[in-house]
């Protein structure tokens, strides 16, 4: 969360001399105090300011980087995920190629019929099976995915900063997002979206935007 100046300067006079009321805000910047509300109001639902009736606006505690912390320990993958990019487990190295660059993503999700999570490609991935010398129109991108169970995946209801988290550490640069399902064949993780490091940027984004 980016503060503006304005900001930073309230931030400052509530440090100094709160519980302060907004009026008093207002006749230390020379502003109205209509001109200064947008800015109260961002900085007391981000969390930086508190406010108590007949009292006024006092400092929480809380820095910008806690409340960027909390904000994205708060929303859920459902929130902020992207439309899945896949290709099905019998299409070939070839059509799967032509996908990634159509989509201009650098992973493909691999699924069976009804969705159902069988692996993941990178581009590495297809640049290995390209430079092996046989046919990769006919050669399937199962033969060169990477398999279940070795694929890191999170859930609607995770939050994104688990998410986030797991992006660092396995240093990928998308997971599945997937929801548990029972078929007669056992429970299959069936994928219903994407949640990449894009994400998150355009989660930053709107955050800085509100």
């Amino acid at each position: 969360m980016e503060l503006s100046k304005r900001q930073e300067a309230i931030l400052a006079i509530v440090k100094t001399y709160g519980p302060i009321t907004g009026k008093e805000i207002a006749d230390r910047l020379n502003l109205s105090r209509a001109a200064l509300r947008p800015d109260l109001a961002i900085l007391t639902m981000s969390g930086l300011l508190g406010a108590r009736p007949r009292v006024g606006y006092y400092l929480t505690g809380k820095e910008p980087a806690d409340v960027i912390a909390g904000v994205l320990g708060s929303v859920k993958v459902a929130q902020a995920l992207s439309q899945p990019v896949a290709v099905r487990d019998t299409s070939s190295v070839y059509d799967t190629i032509v996908t990634m660059f159509v989509e201009d993503v650098g992973t493909i999700i691999v699924v069976s019929e009804g969705g159902f999570l069988e692996g993941v490609a990178s581009r590495k991935d297809m640049l290995k099976a390209a430079m092996t010398g046989k046919n990769i129109n006919k050669m399937p991108v199962s033969v060169s995915m990477t398999r279940m169970p070795n694929i890191v995946v999170t859930h609607p209801e995770e939050h994104v900063l688990q998410a986030a988290q797991k992006l660092l550490s396995h240093q990928v640069d998308a997971l599945p997002v997937v929801v548990s399902v029972k078929t007669d064949s056992g429970e299959k993780l069936q994928v219903v979206g994407r949640f990449t490091k894009t994400n998150i940027t355009r989660l930053f984004v709107q955050l800085a935007g509100k």
